[in-house]
């Protein structure tokens, strides 16, 4: 299997968060609308989701950090599997202009919230469904906090078609190590099925054959 790599990380702790507040805001409730991935999870209100998901070049330093780690030419063909409103992209597309970029996610506001720069390299589809490309046209796919919320028998699709499509891939999850981290997950999570420990997601990418690169988003 891949490397452990600390890449979103300190972007990750940037923000602070009050885990008990969370869950005691009606937190069901606000799950199932979080859950439909629409304008509420995106651009509503903070107990939704991203309280408004707003381009501000904040996902430059990892598009950096994945070009080096990498070595990705000009060139690169990149796909990003839950790319949200593409952000992630608009920057490799920018540091990398000769690249062919693609991504998609579940979230039809998402893509059509995309930078006008992006957005016609984004399309509607789920994580777990075949992907429309050839095996190995990928140089490198991501996958950034989007595969923690599969059911574990998509979990196996989406990491099947990852490996299919790529030559290397990177993904991204929200996990725990102790007990402290699990509760804070436990309350702040809206969306997420997998409630897996560090050592469990490192079984599963072995049990289900993905050979890439991953790293851990913890709430400490």
């Amino acid at each position: 299997m891949g490397n452990l790599l600390h890449i979103v990380t300190p972007l990750h702790t940037r923000t602070p968060r009050n885990y008990i507040d969370r869950m005691m805001d009606d937190k069901v409730s606000c799950m199932k609308v979080a859950r439909e991935y629409g304008k509420a999870f995106w651009d509503g209100d903070r107990r939704y989701g991203y309280g408004g998901y707003r381009y501000d070049g904040r996902w430059e330093s990892v598009a950096k950090k994945l070009i080096e780690n990498y070595q990705l030419p000009n060139d690169a063909k990149i796909l990003d599997v839950g790319c949200g409103k593409g952000f992630l992209l608009h920057e490799l597309k920018k540091l990398l202009p000769a690249s062919e970029v693609k991504g998609f996610d579940i979230s039809a506001h998402a893509i059509e919230s995309a930078k006008e720069e992006i957005k016609s390299d984004l399309f509607y589809h789920g994580a777990e469904s075949p992907y429309p490309f050839k095996d190995k046209t990928f140089d490198l796919v991501i996958s950034l906090t989007t595969l923690h919320n599969l059911f574990i028998f998509d979990l196996e699709r989406a990491l099947s078609e990852i490996e299919r499509v790529g030559k290397k891939g990177f993904i991204v999850v929200e996990s725990y190590r102790n007990e402290t981290e699990l509760f804070n997950l436990q309350c702040w999570a809206l969306t997420c099925n997998a409630f897996y420990s560090d050592r469990e997601w490192i079984w599963l990418f072995e049990h289900f054959g993905y050979s890439g690169d991953y790293e851990f988003i913890y709430f400490e």
